[in-house]
């Protein structure tokens, strides 16, 4: 793009020394009149809304105004003219746990949310909608996914929630209790996402609490509580179930062997000391010899091997020497 000159100044020393003159209505510069020589133009421009918001048509909002005023008085008379008939139309009862939302021609009516108990409703210009208020369990469906180690795990949930507010239920969100599972699901893999697989299956609960956290955080515009987060179950793969098995086998082994030897190591300190009182009394060993008899024949058993000590012919060793 080529730039053009400015103009020398002896020909145009007006358009140099007075300004251009920009209308609001449209962004168009104007000559000055003393220089064109015409009076200004005095017919209106078009406008858009955004430049200018002087100039606005009625205001159709008072006008609606007016026309629901209208359709109130009507379905008030309406109302009387069916009497009692139209009892049965205009009065709804609310349960316990439930509120309505009413809106009266669009609005929501002063007062925020009735009941329980009964209400009473105009027919025609009245939409109401029933919030329930009873806590609400969700079962999160599986979620595959993927550990900051590179492990796949399908984990469950359990999510338990409440509308604490029905007006931002009804306002600020489409379906709060839909929109509470979509969020429920994301977060759990998101939380998740963040920990290893031994993370996983020893911090349960902490995992639950930060699950709990950004939820409540998330819903808390929509009007909706979340009471309690519980991880139910991670199942892991087949074949890393297996690896983890066989190792936890293999260390339980190890374990095992080690309390063997230190049980056998024990045993051989305890007998060493029981020799040692055994050889500084040699009766010693014939109370143990008879002890021995003695719980042989208390298993009632046929045969009886006794054994004789060496000790004993020790005195015939020494007549015929």
């Amino acid at each position: 793009v080529t730039r053009l000159p400015p103009p020398p100044p002896s020909i145009f020393p007006e358009l140099l020394t007075q300004p251009h003159e920009l209308s609001e209505e449209g962004g168009r510069s104007t000559v000055p009149a003393s220089m064109s020589g015409k009076e200004p133009r005095s017919e209106p421009q078009w406008v858009t809304p955004s430049s200018n918001q002087q100039d606005v048509p009625p205001d159709y909002e008072t006008i609606g105004m007016i026309f629901g005023y209208a359709l109130q008085v009507l379905s008030w008379i309406l109302i009387i003219l069916t009497f009692p008939f139209s009892m049965c139309v205009c009065l709804k009862v609310i349960k316990e746990y439930e509120r309505v939302v009413i809106f009266r021609i669009g609005r929501l009516i002063f007062g925020g949310a009735r009941g329980p108990g009964m209400i009473f409703i105009i027919p025609c210009i009245d939409t109401y909608r029933k919030i329930d208020l009873r806590v609400v369990s969700y079962a999160v469906p599986p979620q595959e996914i993927l550990s900051k180690d590179s492990v796949t795990v399908s984990v469950d949930a359990v999510v338990y929630f409440r509308t604490s507010d029905p007006i931002a239920s009804v306002n600020n969100v489409d379906d709060a209790i839909y929109s509470t599972k979509l969020l429920a699901q994301t977060t759990l893999r998101n939380a998740l996402g963040m920990k290893t697989l031994t993370e996983m299956l020893t911090e349960r609960e902490a995992i639950a609490q930060l699950c709990e956290t950004i939820l409540d955080e998330g819903t808390e515009h929509w009007g909706v509580k979340v009471e309690r987060v519980e991880v139910k179950d991670i199942r892991l793969p087949q074949q890393l179930t297996r690896a983890m098995a066989a190792e936890a086998e293999a260390a339980r082994e190890a374990r095992a062997k080690v309390v063997a030897a230190e049980g056998e190591q024990k045993a051989s300190r305890a007998l060493k000391e029981a020799a040692d009182v055994i050889q500084a009394n040699p009766v010693a060993l014939q109370l143990r010899h008879l002890q021995a008899l003695n719980s042989i024949a208390a298993e009632h058993n046929s045969t009886i091997v006794f054994p004789v000590p060496v000790e004993m012919f020790g005195a015939f060793m020494k007549k015929d020497n």
